[in-house]
């Protein structure tokens, strides 16, 4: 049975486990978040802290910008914008790895305590009744303090993110 689990799209260019699970695992991404690829594809600030890790990741986030870019995905992508909540078919990514983007909507019904892309994380979490993954733990925090009703898991228990048995 395939998990399935909403990210940043930037999360599938820094952590490669992301890539090589040992199940099958199908990511939802919200729209915003492959934007935000471009974004920091063409800013000169680093992603990583650690030089070597920065070119590594910003040459992984060119490449995923590139699979969204080919003709057939790009026109899959496409359609998932035609209405807000609309979802694209999957991407293969791997016999593992399937993507489906969102056309997840901020309707700051959080208020000034998120900003977009994680209203959007959250409300897309919520909509699709999925487990939330990130490495931001002020993310985290911020979560628990407003008890978003969401199942939220840090970066470093991705493998018990995967686990069957838990509440989804």
């Amino acid at each position: 049975m395939t998990r399935r689990i909403v990210i940043e799209a930037v999360m599938l260019t820094t952590y490669g486990q992301l890539l090589v699970p040992g199940k099958p695992v199908e990511y939802v991404i919200p729209y915003s978040t492959v934007m935000e690829l471009y974004d920091m594809r063409d800013s000169g600030e680093p992603v990583m802290p650690d030089p070597k890790e920065d070119v590594h990741v910003k040459q992984k986030i060119a490449e995923l910008i590139a699979f969204f870019e080919e003709s057939f995905n790009k026109k899959k992508l496409e359609r998932s914008l035609a209405l807000p909540w609309k979802k694209s078919p999957p991407f293969l990514i791997s016999d593992h790895v399937t993507l489906t983007v969102v056309n997840a909507i901020d309707n700051a019904y959080y208020g000034e305590m998120f900003d977009p892309v994680e209203t959007e994380l959250l409300l897309t979490a919520q909509q699709e009744d999925l487990p939330l993954l990130t490495d931001q733990l002020d993310f985290l925090d911020k979560c628990f303090e407003a008890d978003v009703p969401v199942q939220l898991f840090d970066i470093d228990d991705f493998d018990l993110a995967l686990e069957d048995d838990l509440k989804v």
